[in-house]
């Protein structure tokens, strides 16, 4: 039988400290990604409310922006390596993702001349394309989950999350628009890692017998 992925929530072997350790990384990364969204969420929504008292491009090319950004990079990795998936297949799949992912970020800081945040936040932030893979590493790993334990706001996430970064770097969303729908996003993954990262341990583990290489 050819699995996509864990759905398991039987106990099926004790859990061995690399089994824990792993887990604890792959929900940290989600954790971490959850948080960084959120931290960019909220900045997007005061400078848009609050447009006298900020200038939405300083704050986002400065160093906690940049900052931010590799923060981002690296919970998603994360999640990318450290992730139980039955098919091996797959994994290296999401992983080359990853590395394409890794060097657009290498061109943001040519670009940026090593301030990256800068290229994705301009009249025309046409340099947010090169988010696009990073997206779609983080939106594997909430459709993963969707499938297999039932989280609908993964499936959601999975779609929201290129599609806004291409709507965004075409320049199709007014500023308010762009505020809004990165809160959207941002209270979809607040609600996806809540249910995820408390969940037993054994339910990413599942059947060992049943990985392929």
């Amino acid at each position: 039988m050819l699995y996509f992925s864990m759905g398991e929530r039987e106990f099926y072997q004790p859990l061995t400290r690399e089994d824990k350790i792993t887990v604890v990384l792959y929900r940290t990364g989600i954790f971490l990604s959850t948080v960084i969204v959120c931290a960019a969420a909220a900045v997007a929504m005061f400078a848009f409310e609050n447009p006298d008292l900020f200038d939405t491009r300083i704050i986002y090319s400065g160093l906690a922006a940049d900052l931010l950004l590799l923060a981002l990079y690296f919970s998603v990795g994360l999640s990318v390596f450290f992730i139980h998936l039955y098919v091996g297949k797959f994994h290296r799949i999401l992983k080359k993702i990853y590395y394409l992912a890794a060097a657009c970020l290498v061109i943001l800081f040519l670009l940026g001349k090593g301030n990256p945040a800068a290229v994705l936040f301009g009249g025309r932030p046409y340099g947010a394309f090169l988010l696009i893979p990073i997206s779609l590493c983080l939106g594997f790993v909430t459709a993963k989950e969707a499938f297999c334990f039932q989280l609908t706001e993964g499936y959601l996430l999975a779609f929201l999350m290129p599609a806004y970064i291409f709507f965004y770097s075409a320049g199709l969303f007014s500023q308010k628009n762009a505020s809004y729908g990165l809160a959207l996003i941002a209270g979809l993954l607040l609600l996806f890692m809540f249910r995820k990262v408390f969940q037993p341990a054994h339910y990413d583990i599942g059947d060992k017998s049943a990985y392929q290489p």
